[in-house]
């Protein structure tokens, strides 16, 4: 069935896409050695991440726009919270993207993070591989949100935006979120707003030292609901995906993902809800105990 359905999507068939996803999100035989035989071409990913309420889906449904209008295909992969009771992806973000379910030049399917810290899905190379597979011109990840050590999306990304609001905090916090290691693109997004102009000037005299020893970072402006600097940060984004170059971000992904396929091999006979369950019938109080039973 996964030969079939490979065989589908590298025509371009969004149904045979969506169908290989959940095959391979849900493990199902065989799904390594056909991910192994895929053909990769190199299409630009586009990684977009930020702090809850920045408009990173805002940024992402306007950049949809700019590459439908230029005559491109793009598919989009939209991770989302995760309920911590069933893995569930929350959707509340994709309504605004729905005018782009039905067009012909766009995929978009969301996932859930399924208790992935790094603010991506723990099958999210095999997953971003598929879609590669199936012949887009442009792919654009949008991630759960910035943590204090996120990487994943730098190196998954041939081009990362970071997208805040100058409201988020002061630039020192900014800095502390480490986003100075993750951004090719900095967007400030909402910049209508009072002291927008500050905080970038701000921004940019804190980021002019790291010029020295790294290539320089873009700061953006945007007012992503009416589309106001979009057209600049999709110049911006070409920009980067023609200088892109293997960097230590992207073999930290690869050593992650290693490193969660051993993890999960050695733990494979260890059931959470059988955790769950036991648990439950032992009350919190004897919690630990239980644990060192299971020792």
């Amino acid at each position: 069935m996964l030969q079939q359905q490979i065989a589908l999507l590298k025509k371009g068939n969004y149904k045979a896409l969506a169908r290989v996803i959940s095959l391979v999100e849900n493990e199902v035989e065989g799904y390594e050695q056909l991910l192994s035989e895929l053909p990769l071409p190199p299409v630009p990913v586009i990684g977009i991440t930020g702090p809850p309420g920045a408009g990173k889906s805002t940024i992402t449904d306007a950049l949809i726009q700019e590459i439908t209008e230029a005559g491109k295909t793009v598919g989009v992969l939209c991770v989302d919270p995760s309920s911590p009771f069933n893995y569930g992806a929350l959707l509340g973000d994709r309504i605004r993207m729905s005018q782009w379910y039905t067009h012909p030049s766009v995929f978009i399917r969301s996932l859930a993070t399924r208790g992935s810290l790094g603010g991506l899905h723990p099958m999210i190379i095999e997953i971003t591989d598929l879609m590669k597979a199936a012949n887009f011109d442009y792919i654009i990840v949008e991630t759960v949100g910035v943590g204090q050590s996120e990487v994943e999306i730098a190196g998954l990304a041939d081009a990362t935006i970071v997208v805040v609001v100058p409201e988020a905090g002061d630039e020192i916090q900014t800095m502390k979120a480490g986003l100075m290691e993750i951004a090719d693109i900095f967007v400030v997004n909402k910049a209508d707003r009072p002291n927008a102009d500050t905080f970038i000037k701000n921004l940019r005299m804190m980021w002019a030292p790291a010029f020295k020893s790294h290539e320089a970072i873009d700061i953006l402006k945007t007012v992503a609901t009416e589309k106001k600097g979009i057209a600049e940060l999709f110049a911006s984004v070409r920009k980067k995906i023609h200088q892109v170059h293997i960097s230590d971000k992207k073999y930290f992904l690869l050593a992650e993902k290693a490193y969660y396929l051993i993890q999960k091999r050695r733990m494979k006979d260890v059931n959470k809800q059988q955790l769950f369950d036991e648990i439950k019938r032992n009350a919190v109080t004897n919690l630990y105990a239980f644990l060192s039973n299971k020792k």
